[in-house]
Protein backbone atom coordinates (compact mmCIF):
# COMPACT_ATOMS: atom_id res chain seq x y z
CA UNK A 1 0.00 0.00 0.00
CA UNK A 2 3.13 2.20 0.19
CA UNK A 3 6.20 3.19 -1.48
CA UNK A 4 9.41 2.86 0.47
CA UNK A 5 12.49 4.97 0.26
CA UNK A 6 14.83 3.37 2.64
CA UNK A 7 17.66 1.46 2.33
CA UNK A 8 17.85 -0.57 5.28
CA UNK A 9 15.61 -2.88 6.53
CA UNK A 10 14.49 -3.13 10.04
CA UNK A 11 12.32 -5.63 11.28
CA UNK A 12 8.55 -5.24 11.76
CA UNK A 13 8.10 -3.18 15.05
CA UNK A 14 4.74 -2.06 16.57
CA UNK A 15 5.37 1.76 15.65
CA UNK A 16 7.81 1.96 12.38
CA UNK A 17 9.85 4.99 11.77
CA UNK A 18 9.13 5.04 8.15
CA UNK A 19 6.37 7.43 7.08
CA UNK A 20 6.21 5.51 3.60
CA UNK A 21 4.50 2.52 5.50
CA UNK A 22 1.88 5.09 6.65
CA UNK A 23 -1.57 3.18 5.50
CA UNK A 24 -0.88 0.69 8.88
CA UNK A 25 1.26 2.33 10.78
CA UNK A 26 -1.20 5.18 10.77
CA UNK A 27 -3.40 3.05 13.20
CA UNK A 28 -1.03 2.99 16.05
CA UNK A 29 -1.15 6.61 15.51
CA UNK A 30 -4.62 6.53 15.95
CA UNK A 31 -4.63 4.51 19.22
CA UNK A 32 -2.31 6.85 20.73
CA UNK A 33 -3.21 10.21 18.62
CA UNK A 34 -3.50 13.35 21.09
CA UNK A 35 -3.69 15.67 18.26
CA UNK A 36 -7.44 16.90 17.16
CA UNK A 37 -8.47 15.70 13.70
CA UNK A 38 -9.56 18.43 11.39
CA UNK A 39 -12.16 18.56 8.86
CA UNK A 40 -10.41 17.97 5.35
CA UNK A 41 -10.32 20.52 3.30
CA UNK A 42 -11.77 19.91 -0.25
CA UNK A 43 -9.42 17.86 -2.79
CA UNK A 44 -6.15 19.12 -3.05
CA UNK A 45 -5.59 20.96 -7.17
CA UNK A 46 -3.39 19.14 -9.23
CA UNK A 47 0.17 18.52 -8.60
CA UNK A 48 2.47 21.31 -9.57
CA UNK A 49 4.72 18.99 -11.22
CA UNK A 50 5.00 18.71 -14.61
CA UNK A 51 4.39 15.50 -16.44
CA UNK A 52 7.81 13.92 -18.31
CA UNK A 53 6.04 12.52 -21.16
CA UNK A 54 3.15 14.23 -23.05
CA UNK A 55 -0.42 13.46 -22.29
CA UNK A 56 -3.94 14.86 -22.42
CA UNK A 57 -7.14 13.79 -20.49
CA UNK A 58 -8.81 11.26 -22.37
CA UNK A 59 -11.41 10.76 -19.23
CA UNK A 60 -12.24 12.43 -16.45
CA UNK A 61 -14.05 9.87 -13.65
CA UNK A 62 -15.05 10.11 -10.16
CA UNK A 63 -11.94 8.11 -9.26
CA UNK A 64 -9.37 9.30 -12.03
CA UNK A 65 -8.21 11.51 -14.71
CA UNK A 66 -7.45 8.60 -17.64
CA UNK A 67 -4.06 10.23 -19.19
CA UNK A 68 -3.90 9.51 -22.82
CA UNK A 69 0.03 8.82 -23.67
CA UNK A 70 0.02 7.60 -26.59
CA UNK A 71 2.09 8.38 -29.62
CA UNK A 72 -0.46 6.88 -32.47
CA UNK A 73 -3.92 6.10 -32.47
CA UNK A 74 -3.31 2.39 -34.04
CA UNK A 75 -1.19 -0.75 -32.38
CA UNK A 76 -2.35 -2.23 -29.01
CA UNK A 77 -2.76 -0.41 -26.38
CA UNK A 78 -1.05 -0.61 -22.64
CA UNK A 79 -2.94 0.59 -19.25
CA UNK A 80 -0.27 1.56 -16.49
CA UNK A 81 -2.18 1.27 -13.65
CA UNK A 82 -0.54 3.33 -11.11
CA UNK A 83 -1.25 2.52 -7.23
CA UNK A 84 -3.63 4.26 -5.18
CA UNK A 85 -1.40 4.61 -1.60
CA UNK A 86 0.22 7.66 -0.44
CA UNK A 87 1.94 9.12 -3.96
CA UNK A 88 0.14 10.71 -7.19
CA UNK A 89 0.64 8.78 -10.15
CA UNK A 90 3.58 10.29 -11.02
CA UNK A 91 5.52 7.65 -9.54
CA UNK A 92 4.79 5.97 -13.03
CA UNK A 93 5.80 9.35 -15.23
CA UNK A 94 8.91 10.70 -12.49
CA UNK A 95 11.48 12.08 -14.82
CA UNK A 96 13.74 11.42 -17.78
CA UNK A 97 15.10 7.92 -17.09
CA UNK A 98 13.22 7.27 -14.08
CA UNK A 99 9.55 6.76 -15.89
CA UNK A 100 7.94 3.97 -16.39
CA UNK A 101 5.79 5.82 -19.21
CA UNK A 102 8.82 6.59 -21.06
CA UNK A 103 10.78 3.54 -20.66
CA UNK A 104 7.99 1.61 -22.31
CA UNK A 105 7.72 4.04 -25.17
CA UNK A 106 11.45 3.87 -25.50
CA UNK A 107 10.81 0.22 -25.73
CA UNK A 108 8.34 0.49 -28.81
CA UNK A 109 4.74 0.88 -26.84
CA UNK A 110 3.45 3.58 -28.65
CA UNK A 111 -0.35 3.37 -26.97
CA UNK A 112 0.11 4.30 -23.49
CA UNK A 113 -2.71 5.37 -20.83
CA UNK A 114 -2.03 6.10 -17.45
CA UNK A 115 -4.53 6.15 -14.16
CA UNK A 116 -4.05 9.12 -12.31
CA UNK A 117 -5.89 8.19 -9.42
CA UNK A 118 -7.81 11.33 -7.78
CA UNK A 119 -7.00 12.17 -4.10
CA UNK A 120 -10.41 11.76 -1.89
CA UNK A 121 -12.33 14.35 -1.53
CA UNK A 122 -15.07 14.26 1.29
CA UNK A 123 -18.04 12.83 -1.26
CA UNK A 124 -16.04 10.26 -2.00
CA UNK A 125 -15.19 8.92 1.40
CA UNK A 126 -17.73 5.87 0.36
CA UNK A 127 -16.26 4.89 -2.77
CA UNK A 128 -15.04 1.04 -2.35
CA UNK A 129 -12.82 -1.26 -4.63
CA UNK A 130 -15.85 -2.34 -6.66
CA UNK A 131 -15.80 1.45 -7.26
CA UNK A 132 -12.11 1.86 -8.74
CA UNK A 133 -12.75 -1.51 -10.37
CA UNK A 134 -15.84 -0.46 -12.17
CA UNK A 135 -14.02 3.02 -13.34
CA UNK A 136 -11.20 0.97 -14.59
CA UNK A 137 -13.61 -0.78 -16.44
CA UNK A 138 -15.13 2.21 -18.14
CA UNK A 139 -11.25 2.80 -18.62
CA UNK A 140 -10.56 -0.05 -21.05
CA UNK A 141 -13.67 0.12 -22.80
CA UNK A 142 -12.76 3.81 -23.67
CA UNK A 143 -9.51 2.67 -24.61
CA UNK A 144 -10.54 -0.09 -26.62
CA UNK A 145 -10.45 -4.00 -25.44
CA UNK A 146 -8.05 -6.13 -24.85
CA UNK A 147 -5.79 -3.82 -23.61
CA UNK A 148 -2.22 -4.79 -21.94
CA UNK A 149 -2.12 -3.84 -18.47
CA UNK A 150 0.80 -3.02 -16.47
CA UNK A 151 0.43 -2.81 -12.57
CA UNK A 152 2.90 -1.06 -10.12
CA UNK A 153 2.25 -1.94 -6.79
CA UNK A 154 -0.68 -1.27 -5.55
CA UNK A 155 -2.32 -0.98 -8.86
CA UNK A 156 -1.16 -4.70 -9.89
CA UNK A 157 -3.50 -5.93 -6.99
CA UNK A 158 -6.62 -4.09 -8.47
CA UNK A 159 -5.05 -5.21 -12.29
CA UNK A 160 -5.37 -9.17 -11.30
CA UNK A 161 -8.54 -8.64 -9.79
CA UNK A 162 -9.69 -6.77 -12.77
CA UNK A 163 -7.90 -9.72 -15.30
CA UNK A 164 -9.71 -12.28 -13.51
CA UNK A 165 -13.26 -10.30 -13.35
CA UNK A 166 -12.69 -9.37 -17.23
CA UNK A 167 -9.93 -12.27 -18.78
CA UNK A 168 -10.85 -10.81 -22.24
CA UNK A 169 -10.68 -7.94 -22.27
CA UNK A 170 -6.79 -8.31 -20.83
CA UNK A 171 -4.28 -9.20 -23.72
CA UNK A 172 -1.00 -9.46 -21.24
CA UNK A 173 -0.44 -8.76 -17.79
CA UNK A 174 2.76 -7.04 -15.90
CA UNK A 175 2.71 -6.93 -12.39
CA UNK A 176 5.64 -4.86 -10.73
CA UNK A 177 5.77 -5.48 -6.95
CA UNK A 178 2.69 -6.59 -6.74
CA UNK A 179 1.35 -7.58 -2.89
CA UNK A 180 -0.92 -10.57 -3.64
CA UNK A 181 -0.33 -13.35 -1.37
CA UNK A 182 -0.01 -12.22 1.65
CA UNK A 183 0.09 -15.16 3.61
CA UNK A 184 4.03 -14.67 2.42
CA UNK A 185 5.10 -11.90 5.24
CA UNK A 186 6.54 -9.16 4.78
CA UNK A 187 6.82 -6.00 7.16
CA UNK A 188 3.35 -4.89 5.00
CA UNK A 189 1.02 -7.90 6.28
CA UNK A 190 2.65 -8.12 9.61
CA UNK A 191 1.58 -4.44 10.59
CA UNK A 192 -1.69 -5.18 9.32
CA UNK A 193 -2.17 -8.04 11.24
CA UNK A 194 -0.72 -6.59 14.25
CA UNK A 195 -3.30 -4.01 15.29
CA UNK A 196 -7.13 -4.47 16.38
CA UNK A 197 -9.93 -3.93 13.62
CA UNK A 198 -11.59 -1.31 15.19
CA UNK A 199 -8.29 0.82 15.14
CA UNK A 200 -8.78 1.50 11.54
CA UNK A 201 -11.92 2.04 12.13
CA UNK A 202 -11.34 4.70 14.24
CA UNK A 203 -8.07 6.03 12.05
CA UNK A 204 -10.58 6.40 9.38
CA UNK A 205 -13.49 8.16 11.65
CA UNK A 206 -10.87 10.51 13.24
CA UNK A 207 -10.17 11.75 9.25
CA UNK A 208 -13.69 12.22 8.36
CA UNK A 209 -14.25 9.27 6.68
CA UNK A 210 -11.02 9.31 4.45
CA UNK A 211 -7.66 8.65 5.62
CA UNK A 212 -5.44 11.83 5.01
CA UNK A 213 -2.53 11.72 3.62
CA UNK A 214 -1.09 15.69 4.11
CA UNK A 215 -1.99 14.58 7.89
CA UNK A 216 -0.03 11.29 7.88
CA UNK A 217 2.98 13.17 6.42
CA UNK A 218 2.43 16.19 8.88
CA UNK A 219 3.03 13.73 12.15
CA UNK A 220 5.91 12.32 11.07
CA UNK A 221 9.18 14.03 11.82
CA UNK A 222 11.63 11.68 9.83
CA UNK A 223 11.91 12.57 5.98
CA UNK A 224 13.29 10.42 3.36
CA UNK A 225 17.01 11.14 3.52
CA UNK A 226 19.30 12.28 0.56
CA UNK A 227 20.45 8.96 1.17
CA UNK A 228 17.17 6.89 0.57
CA UNK A 229 16.21 9.09 -2.81
CA UNK A 230 19.67 8.45 -3.96
CA UNK A 231 18.69 4.44 -3.37
CA UNK A 232 15.45 5.00 -4.71
CA UNK A 233 16.76 6.76 -7.86
CA UNK A 234 19.42 4.50 -7.79
CA UNK A 235 21.43 7.71 -8.41
CA UNK A 236 24.40 8.89 -6.38
CA UNK A 237 22.98 12.38 -6.56
CA UNK A 238 25.92 13.52 -6.61
CA UNK A 239 26.10 16.18 -9.47
CA UNK A 240 24.95 19.70 -10.02
CA UNK A 241 22.52 18.16 -12.72
CA UNK A 242 20.88 15.91 -9.76
CA UNK A 243 19.76 19.17 -7.28
CA UNK A 244 16.82 19.84 -9.72
CA UNK A 245 16.03 15.86 -9.56
CA UNK A 246 16.34 15.75 -5.50
CA UNK A 247 13.88 18.81 -5.41
CA UNK A 248 11.39 17.33 -7.47
CA UNK A 249 11.77 14.28 -6.04
CA UNK A 250 11.50 15.76 -2.21
CA UNK A 251 8.37 17.99 -4.57
CA UNK A 252 6.55 14.61 -4.92
CA UNK A 253 6.67 13.11 -1.57
CA UNK A 254 5.27 16.07 -0.09
CA UNK A 255 1.98 16.01 -2.32
CA UNK A 256 0.09 12.96 -0.55
CA UNK A 257 -3.35 11.76 -1.35
CA UNK A 258 -6.13 11.19 0.24
CA UNK A 259 -7.66 7.23 0.43
CA UNK A 260 -11.64 7.18 0.50
CA UNK A 261 -12.21 5.18 4.05
CA UNK A 262 -14.13 2.51 2.62
CA UNK A 263 -11.77 1.37 -0.22
CA UNK A 264 -9.06 1.55 2.66
CA UNK A 265 -10.49 -0.60 5.21
CA UNK A 266 -11.71 -2.91 2.54
CA UNK A 267 -8.01 -3.38 1.43
CA UNK A 268 -7.00 -3.21 5.61
CA UNK A 269 -9.50 -6.19 6.54
CA UNK A 270 -9.58 -8.03 3.06
CA UNK A 271 -6.48 -8.16 0.81
CA UNK A 272 -4.09 -7.21 3.62
CA UNK A 273 -5.71 -9.06 6.92
CA UNK A 274 -7.75 -11.44 5.47
CA UNK A 275 -6.02 -12.38 2.25
CA UNK A 276 -8.97 -13.12 0.22
CA UNK A 277 -7.52 -12.75 -3.41
CA UNK A 278 -5.05 -15.45 -2.63
CA UNK A 279 -7.62 -17.60 -1.21
CA UNK A 280 -10.03 -17.17 -4.03
CA UNK A 281 -12.67 -15.74 -1.33
CA UNK A 282 -12.66 -12.34 -2.78
CA UNK A 283 -15.82 -10.70 -4.27
CA UNK A 284 -15.50 -8.26 -7.43
CA UNK A 285 -18.45 -6.51 -8.91
CA UNK A 286 -20.57 -9.34 -7.66
CA UNK A 287 -18.08 -12.13 -8.35
CA UNK A 288 -16.09 -14.45 -6.80
CA UNK A 289 -12.56 -13.91 -8.64
CA UNK A 290 -10.93 -17.15 -9.06
CA UNK A 291 -7.06 -16.26 -10.25
CA UNK A 292 -6.58 -19.59 -12.44
CA UNK A 293 -9.22 -17.70 -14.63
CA UNK A 294 -6.58 -15.52 -15.32
CA UNK A 295 -4.79 -17.27 -18.79
CA UNK A 296 -2.96 -14.51 -20.40
CA UNK A 297 0.34 -14.00 -20.36
CA UNK A 298 2.00 -12.84 -17.08
CA UNK A 299 5.14 -10.57 -16.24
CA UNK A 300 6.28 -10.68 -12.65
CA UNK A 301 8.75 -7.97 -11.74
CA UNK A 302 10.51 -8.18 -8.39
CA UNK A 303 13.09 -6.10 -6.16
CA UNK A 304 15.71 -8.33 -3.85
CA UNK A 305 16.06 -5.42 -1.24
CA UNK A 306 12.07 -4.95 -1.27
CA UNK A 307 10.95 -5.40 1.97
CA UNK A 308 7.22 -3.99 1.19
CA UNK A 309 6.68 -6.88 -1.20
CA UNK A 310 9.54 -8.74 -0.55
CA UNK A 311 10.74 -10.68 -3.82
CA UNK A 312 9.09 -13.77 -2.91
CA UNK A 313 5.79 -12.81 -2.41
CA UNK A 314 6.04 -10.63 -5.73
CA UNK A 315 6.81 -13.75 -7.55
CA UNK A 316 4.58 -16.67 -5.65
CA UNK A 317 2.05 -14.90 -7.61
CA UNK A 318 2.85 -17.16 -10.54
CA UNK A 319 1.70 -20.00 -8.55
CA UNK A 320 -1.75 -18.89 -8.60
CA UNK A 321 -2.81 -18.26 -11.87
CA UNK A 322 -4.42 -20.10 -14.82
CA UNK A 323 -1.50 -18.90 -17.00
CA UNK A 324 0.25 -21.77 -18.28
CA UNK A 325 3.96 -21.67 -16.86
CA UNK A 326 5.30 -21.68 -20.75
CA UNK A 327 4.04 -17.92 -20.46
CA UNK A 328 4.73 -16.70 -17.31
CA UNK A 329 8.05 -14.12 -17.00
CA UNK A 330 10.12 -13.13 -14.13
CA UNK A 331 12.75 -10.85 -13.48
CA UNK A 332 14.51 -9.96 -9.73
CA UNK A 333 16.58 -6.74 -9.56
CA UNK A 334 18.51 -5.54 -7.03
CA UNK A 335 16.63 -2.46 -5.89
CA UNK A 336 13.97 -1.39 -3.05
CA UNK A 337 10.35 -0.70 -3.61
CA UNK A 338 10.51 2.59 -5.11
CA UNK A 339 13.38 1.35 -7.33
CA UNK A 340 11.05 -0.82 -9.25
CA UNK A 341 9.35 2.14 -10.78
CA UNK A 342 11.95 5.07 -10.03
CA UNK A 343 15.44 3.31 -10.10
CA UNK A 344 17.82 4.29 -13.21
CA UNK A 345 19.21 0.92 -13.10
CA UNK A 346 15.94 -0.76 -13.33
CA UNK A 347 14.68 1.25 -16.39
CA UNK A 348 17.85 0.08 -17.64
CA UNK A 349 17.38 -3.18 -17.77
CA UNK A 350 14.12 -4.61 -16.87
CA UNK A 351 11.77 -2.42 -18.07
CA UNK A 352 13.02 -2.51 -21.82
CA UNK A 353 12.51 -6.26 -21.13
CA UNK A 354 8.91 -5.61 -20.43
CA UNK A 355 8.65 -3.85 -23.29
CA UNK A 356 9.98 -6.48 -25.42
CA UNK A 357 7.95 -8.83 -23.92
CA UNK A 358 5.14 -7.31 -24.44
CA UNK A 359 5.88 -6.59 -28.52
CA UNK A 360 6.71 -10.44 -28.56
CA UNK A 361 4.86 -13.01 -30.67
CA UNK A 362 4.56 -15.36 -28.08
CA UNK A 363 2.23 -17.79 -29.72
CA UNK A 364 5.05 -19.72 -31.12
CA UNK A 365 7.42 -19.21 -28.60
CA UNK A 366 7.80 -20.37 -24.73
CA UNK A 367 8.52 -17.73 -22.48
CA UNK A 368 10.80 -18.82 -20.16
CA UNK A 369 10.74 -17.58 -15.88
CA UNK A 370 14.42 -15.82 -15.93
Amino acid sequence: MAEKTGKQQRAPGPVPDDPLLWPFAAARLAMDACFGWLERPPEQADSSLPWTTPNSVALELATMRLRNCARTRSGQPALVCAPYALHRALIADFAPGHSVVQSLQNGGIDRIYLTDWRSAAPDMRYLSIDSYLGDLNVAVDEIGAPVDLVGLCQGGWLSLLYAARFPAKVRRLVLAGAPVDLSIDSRLSQLARNAPEMVYDQLVARGGGNVSGEEMLRVWSKAPSRDDIATALQSDLSGEEDAELLARFERWNAEPLNLPGTYYLEIVNWIFRENRIARGEFTALGRVIDLKDVKAPVFLLAGLDDDVVPAAQALATAGLLGTPPAFIAAASEACNHLGLFMGARTHAHAWPRIAEWLRADLSGMLVRRA
